[in-house]
């Protein structure tokens, strides 16, 4: 099938688990045409032709937590900006490539061209499980003004598809149809990697301003490998027991797969990649974007790891201390892999194109 993909570029997660899909559909024939926005362009460009740029939603992040007005307003002028742009790649795919379905990745762009054109749309994230699902009073209701937003928001960007895959490590009950829950999608090198256990500590955070987090992880007795904090560093700098690295693919899932434990924010990638490699994980959401806040709150209630609003000392130490019950949680999560997966969107794919929705 010709099929148009589209990917939302806020967060690299998107970007990477749809790699994943894509090297699949061209691998099963399909003739696929992607639109991306923001850093998942440059991403997917690396690895596939024909990567056309659009313009997408993005999130204004200060301090770990989602400056809503700022975000606003930088959207409303980038979207100004960036119409004509739309407009123009719009038509272009219309005239030039006529797909017979669509994938998105919670991007909108392709998704309003399947519609309009009364096309098979099949969306593939993790973020529909907002709305898509029950949640316990707990887990969603504690925050209800943020939980009503995110869902409200989630609700409107993609709805009516013919199938939702939702990629999960937790599993709540469905209250939609069309709808089906999957293990997250990972990538091969952390398929390939042999988890082990090693004596230190993954810390994973780009955000600036964690004065607090490097006094906590200089106290934790740990050597702590830091990835992202040092953002201008070209080799490793060593500084008491916290080695800040500059990021390498390879060397940061080395370090994932042989680490004691992992200290990094909400998002549902690295929480994914930790869970099928049996690490325990101290998650810090930002403050503000409730599908990471919902991340972390799942995490703690199957015993995989902690979350915190903020790090400091008395956070890591009982986190530290309680490893080894989360790495005994662990080792009863169900590994699946990315196939069970990839059969149902070929099965899916296989009825729309026999004209089955």
């Amino acid at each position: 099938m010709k099929l148009l993909y589209g990917v939302v570029g806020e967060g690299m997660g998107h970007a990477m688990r749809s790699t994943v899909v894509l090297e699949h559909l061209l691998k099963e024939g399909h003739e696929v045409a992607i639109v991306a926005s923001s850093r998942a362009v440059d991403t997917l460009a690396k690895r596939f032709s024909g990567v056309h740029r659009i313009a997408g939603f993005h999130i204004v992040v200060e301090e770990n937590r989602v400056r809503r007005g700022a975000t606003l307003w930088s959207n409303i002028q980038e979207g100004r900006a960036a119409l004509p742009e739309q407009i123009h790649a719009y038509f272009e795919l219309i005239r030039q490539f006529e797909p017979e379905a669509v994938v998105s990745d919670f991007e909108s762009w392709s998704y309003l061209y399947g519609k309009t054109h009364r096309l098979p749309v099949l969306s593939i994230d993790n973020m529909q499980i907002i709305n898509r699902c029950r949640h316990d009073e707990d887990m969603a209701c504690a925050d209800e003004q943020a939980y009503v937003i995110a869902k409200t928001f989630i609700k409107a960007k993609l709805p009516h598809c013919d199938h939702y895959f939702i990629t999960t490590f937790f599993y709540p009950e469905i209250r939609k149809k069309r709808t089906t829950l999957h293990s997250p999608i990972l990538r091969p090198e952390i398929l390939a990697a042999q988890p082990r256990q090693g004596s230190h500590l993954l810390v994973y955070q780009t955000s600036e301003g964690y004065g607090a987090l490097l006094d906590a992880l200089k106290r934790s007795n740990l050597e702590c490998r830091v990835y992202g904090l040092r953002r201008d560093i070209s080799e490793d700098l060593r500084d008491d027991n916290v080695l800040y690295r500059p990021f390498s693919e390879t060397t940061f899932i080395d370090d994932l797969a042989c680490a004691k434990g992992v200290v990094a924010g909400g998002g549902f990638t690295t929480m994914g990649e930790c869970v099928h490699l049996g690490k325990p994980l101290l998650c810090v959401p930002i403050a503000g974007q409730f599908e990471q806040v919902l991340n972390g709150r799942y995490l703690r209630s199957l015993g995989y790891g902690h979350d915190a609003p903020a790090i400091d000392a008395n956070v890591l130490q009982r986190f530290i201390a309680d490893i080894p019950r989360c790495q005994d949680r662990l080792s009863t999560y169900q590994r699946q892999g990315n196939e069970p997966l990839m059969r149902a969107i070929d099965e899916q794919l296989d009825k729309s194109a026999a004209g089955l929705r």
